[in-house]
């Protein structure tokens, strides 16, 4: 069954978004549906204040623009309010315990709270102790929410997702992880593309490979070839600091006017933004007609709505 043919259900079984592990394919169709439903809503200017009166918190201790920008306009678009907190401002910055915070935020009667963070672990342990939904914005291993936002640009993009080739090129990082899953619990065929050294989690790739079709290469005409979306993401994650080797190692998975030849006539290329030009692609790539890029920004936005709606939400 592919997405376009799902008939959703209106609810998910899960209280949290830590990553895409334990979601089933059901689980992200349904996400997907509701996304598509909101982003309707929201380009005819009808109000859909699904979770009125519902507070979001936004624990921050890495910098954004895109999750910053798109979890606060959407919560206030679903009628619900954002708090901005920073690691900077809190006081679990400060060596108070992610068990403390959690239990102080629960008993404020927070509804959700958004974390982009460090280590997956933090994450866990603030949806452990916490009452309330947790939405993983991203860690060093995972980034699901950006992850649901690229399979539903390539859903507008062709129409379904059964048999659709992702080729990523670049560090087997957290995106890596993230697209392997998603990719494979919805039928598409996922193609990481890294050199030794710098593919993605064992681990995380073998799981992934449980669900679906995923590979990992070091060629970059294998991964290219017969591909209908082209992905990459920045050479050095936030925090990382500049590694001469490192980009040296990463600088022939390039994306660039000579990998686009080897793809599908249609591809299109893809970025989670923010891009380094010059670096994982060129300018001729990123500001091409087959660049979705934009688009795929704007797509946090309605997918992070769903997600909190399915799990914010009244449960049905």
């Amino acid at each position: 069954m592919d997405v376009s043919s799902y008939k959703p259900k209106g609810r998910i079984e899960h209280k949290h978004l830590l990553n895409l592990l334990d979601y089933s394919t059901a689980d992200i169709y349904e996400i997907l549906h509701l996304a598509s439903a909101l982003k309707n809503s929201f380009y005819k200017g009808k109000k859909h204040e699904l979770l009125k009166g519902k507070t979001l918190a936004m624990i921050f201790a890495k910098s954004s623009t895109r999750t910053r920008v798109s979890f606060e306009m959407g919560i206030n678009q679903l009628g619900g309010k954002a708090l901005f907190l920073s690691s900077n401002d809190i006081q679990l910055g400060r060596g108070e315990t992610i068990h403390d915070t959690a239990c102080v935020l629960s008993r404020y009667g927070i509804d959700g709270v958004m974390i982009r963070t460090f280590k997956q672990s933090d994450v866990e342990e603030l949806a452990a102790c916490g009452d309330f939904a947790v939405i993983n914005g991203l860690t060093d291993d995972f980034h699901p929410c950006q992850a649901l936002a690229d399979i539903f640009t390539v859903y507008e993009t062709y129409g379904h997702l059964n048999g659709v080739k992702l080729a990523y090129f670049g560090d087997g990082n957290n995106m890596a992880h993230s697209l392997m899953l998603a990719g494979a619990k919805t039928g598409m065929n996922v193609c990481i593309c890294s050199p030794k050294g710098f593919q993605p989690d064992p681990e995380i790739t073998a799981a992934a490979q449980k669900f679906g079709n995923v590979t990992v290469t070091d060629s970059v005409e294998e991964a290219a070839s017969g591909a209908d979306a082209l992905y990459t993401d920045v050479f050095f994650s936030m925090g990382q600091a500049k590694d001469p080797e490192k980009e040296k190692t990463l600088m022939p998975y390039q994306v660039n006017s000579d990998v686009l030849a080897l793809a599908n006539k249609d591809a299109v290329f893809m970025h989670c933004l923010p891009a380094h030009r010059g670096e994982e692609v060129t300018e001729d790539v990123i500001d091409s007609t087959h660049s979705i890029i934009f688009q795929q920004a704007e797509n946090r936005l309605h997918v992070q709505k769903a997600v909190m709606c399915l799990l914010m939400g009244k449960r049905k």
